[in-house]
């Protein structure tokens, strides 16, 4: 696992350096992308179900990301996208290609499902922590409006 995710972290360093990241904010990015890979490797060795194992790491990336880009004073943008890099189900995308042009298309369209299901779970992740942040930014504003009338 400790292999995995320094790899992941020097993935997430390379693609930081290719979106331009600089400084601190691509040391965290990097970092970012290793807890994300180390947290789907959890998910994996506790058996859980191929949803929750990539929906469980996109919400800790989301979050981490979220803390990160106030304390950094960065786009929440810059941070997520390199430190998603390690989630990304490319392998899937692979091999549904590979069952295609063998021609068994069983296997593609099983592998294009399941590598579906793990794109959506990533991107429900995302979508829920942000919403959630949006939502408690906007009533802190709202809040704070009102104590100012």
């Amino acid at each position: 696992m400790f292999t995995q995710t320094l790899v992941a972290i020097l993935a997430t360093l390379g693609f930081g350096v290719i979106f331009n990241i600089r400084g601190k904010n691509l040391f965290f990015s990097a970092l970012i992308g290793g807890v994300s890979w180390f947290t789907y490797l959890l998910c994996v060795k506790h058996n859980t179900s191929l949803m929750f194992s990539y929906f469980a790491p996109s919400v800790v990336l989301t979050l981490c990301s979220e803390i990160l880009a106030r304390f950094l004073k960065t786009p929440v943008t810059s941070i997520l996208i390199s430190g998603l890099i390690p989630l990304v189900p490319g392998s899937g995308i692979y091999y549904t290609m590979f069952y295609m042009l063998e021609k068994d298309m069983e296997k593609a369209v099983f592998k294009g499902v399941e590598t579906m299901f793990a794109a959506g779970a990533l991107s429900f992740g995302i979508v829920v922590v942000s919403s959630l942040v949006r939502i408690l930014k906007t009533g802190q504003k709202n809040r704070h409006s009102r104590n100012m009338s």
